[in-house]
């Protein structure tokens, strides 16, 4: 799965345990301006330095992969966790960035004076 939208938090590097680490990214998507959603994306391992070079601001598209899971406590309540797993960030430029308005002047498309109209209407 993939998602556009902008940085807006880069997480410090967490080691949860001896042999595991982590490291959270959130980002703010936009599909309707009107409501901002702010998705929290993971990298764990040796992914954690997928996050090294993204500020705050920056546009990017991230690749992920939705996982979930259950967890059954101490009770026998059984509860779910989903997690956005990224796997490849890329930098892009902003909407319409780059792109230079060509301005394309009105053409006058009545006959020119002296020019003979030999349309039938």
């Amino acid at each position: 799965m993939e998602i556009k939208g902008k940085v807006h938090e880069v997480g410090a590097v967490q080691q949860v345990t001896d042999s595991f680490k982590k490291r959270d990214l959130i980002v703010q998507y936009a599909e309707n301006p009107q409501f901002v959603e702010y998705i929290r994306f993971e990298a764990t391992q040796d992914r954690v330095n997928l996050f090294d070079n993204l500020a705050p601001g920056e546009d990017i598209e991230v690749s992920f992969n939705l996982r979930g899971r259950p967890w059954t406590n101490k009770d026998g309540v059984t509860t779910y966790f989903n997690s956005l797993v990224a796997w490849r960030v890329n930098k892009v430029a902003p909407e319409g960035a780059g792109a230079t308005p060509q301005y394309v002047p009105p053409v006058d498309i009545s006959s020119a004076p002296g020019d003979d109209d030999d349309l039938p209407f």
